[in-house]
């Protein structure tokens, strides 16, 4: 007969993870469990459903492929492909201020005021 619960070690076994692992998925209660005392156990039949959620189907990678492809394939109506080029090419000529990077040329406190003490 199969237990119905397993304890941190028997799970660790079961799935082939670390202990170490599977108690960092716990702090961030990645994965069902349940707590008596300082005691966690896990239900065997919850952490099979956990791992069904997360299997990834095998694809047929030019099926793939074509999917992405006729994703992008469509122009998108929300871009504004006249204001990107207008942005870029004033940025070349010049006809835009753009911020220098690294630190300011600015020399100074910051503190001045009008009559001249701090």
């Amino acid at each position: 007969m199969e237990k119905k619960f397993l304890n941190i070690e028997e799970l660790s076994q079961y799935l082939g993870l670390k202990k170490s692992n599977l108690y960092s998925k716990v702090e961030r209660r990645e994965i069902p469990f349940y707590k008596w005392g300082r005691l966690i156990m896990f239900n065997r039949d919850e952490i099979d459903a956990f791992m069904d959620k997360r299997r990834i189907e095998i694809v047929d990678p030019a099926q793939e492929a074509n999917r992405i492809l006729r994703g992008k394939a469509r122009p998108r109506k929300d871009v504004n492909i006249d204001g990107i080029v207008k942005k870029a090419v004033d940025e070349v000529k010049g006809n835009k201020y753009n911020v220098p990077h690294g630190k300011s040329d600015h020399k100074g406190l910051g503190k001045e005021v009008k009559h001249g003490s701090l």
